[in-house]
């Protein structure tokens, strides 16, 4: 019965059209319908935090190396995931992620809060040759970081670009970013203040790679990974509070 029915809808071209029109109808409904509710399912970060302008630089150098193609950014909710890497990922972590990152191959381990769990020195270490660290590591070696001088000319642009896609960077923001980038990996410059005024007395500023008379691509890369899972602490909250409720069973 069901082969001679497809047999009749194939030779009716319009039948097949309609056909097409309902399964690809039903299918964007399953994507569209959940938007409709996405304020109630996505969690609030009152004291989320964007990426400044030398993080942000960071996250352009780790898409450009392609350290996205094994590494993912996103735990699930799975026991293993979680005692492994910490709470699992709330979507509003990622808000101001343009590109996201989430990704789903894991060669190496999930970033997604790596963020304060090694030294600067460690990951320095890591990234010039990741053996020295971690024996068993496949990954590639990306010790070029820390002799490339940082390009922040252009920070202005990309910062402009995220506003334009709806992170919230002030003009004042935009204006400042090459400055910024400079004064986050140079504590001891007059540039220095200016960045924990515009992203909040909690910005890490200090020489990342080890060395502060020079702005490193190494340092851009380092500042970065360090801020994966602290732009916020939403989720920390949150298992704080599951862990807090009482047992159902007393």
């Amino acid at each position: 019965m069901s082969e001679l029915f497809h047999r009749k809808l194939e030779r009716s071209a319009i039948g097949f059209v309609l056909a097409i029109i309902v399964a690809a109808s039903v299918g964007g409904i399953v994507e569209i319908a959940p938007l409709f509710t996405i304020d109630e399912t996505v969690e609030t970060a009152p004291d989320m935090r964007l990426y400044t302008p030398l993080e942000l630089a960071g996250r352009n150098i780790y898409v450009r190396e392609g350290c996205y193609a094994c590494h993912s950014q996103m735990i699930r909710t799975l026991r293993d995931e979680v005692e492994r890497y910490g709470p699992y990922s709330l979507a509003v972590e990622s808000k101001y992620d343009r590109p996201m990152l989430w990704g789903s191959k894991r060669t190496g381990p999930d970033l997604a809060r790596i963020g304060g769990k090694y030294s600067d020195f460690w990951h320095v270490a890591h990234l010039t040759n990741p053996r020295d660290v971690v024996p068993e590591s496949n990954m590639p070696a990306y010790r070029w970081l820390a002799r490339t001088e940082l390009r922040t000319d252009d920070l202005s642009a990309h910062l402009s670009a995220q506003q334009a896609l709806g992170v919230p960077y002030t003009d004042e923001m935009i204006a400042h970013a090459g400055r910024d980038a400079y004064g986050q990996a140079t504590p001891d410059t007059e540039f220095a203040d200016g960045v924990m005024q515009r992203y909040g007395e909690d910005t890490s500023v200090r020489g990342f790679d080890g060395v502060t008379t020079q702005v490193t691509e190494m340092d851009a890369l380092v500042a970065y990974l360090q801020v994966l899972g602290r732009l916020t602490d939403v989720a920390y909250q949150a298992t704080a509070a599951t862990e807090q409720m009482p047992d159902a069973s007393d």
